[in-house]
């Protein structure tokens, strides 16, 4: 008996977060729950980089754990968007006293 989970329960899973993920960037309009949201996107995208790391074979020329160190980049990236689009957030809503990004149309105030 296999009990190893196939490839593409990975991908389901991972297009199902995308989306989700996207539906929330679209729809939301609390800015911590558009960041929150794109947060979703990155970590379906690191679901499909270790799954395809996990049931691949690497390029000519990349190392073994290629998925893997592609995946700590996306999760560095994450960690300074997260740093930045706080920051951005808290400095809109000092300006607007809201978290809604429909206020956040003009640079004037």
């Amino acid at each position: 008996m296999n009990s190893e989970i196939p490839l593409n329960w990975f991908l389901y899973f991972a297009a199902a977060s995308f989306s989700i993920g996207l539906v929330g960037v679209l729809l939301r309009r609390n800015a911590i729950a558009v960041l929150m949201a794109i947060e979703i996107m990155l970590n379906a995208a690191n679901v499909n980089l270790v799954a395809f790391w996990r049931y691949g074979t690497p390029p000519p020329g990349a190392g073994p754990l290629a998925g893997v160190i592609l995946a700590l980049f996306v999760i560095t990236i994450a960690a300074a968007e997260v740093a930045v689009g706080i920051g951005l957030i808290l400095l809109c809503y000092r300006r607007w006293n809201a978290a809604d990004v429909d206020r956040y149309d003009s640079l004037s105030g």
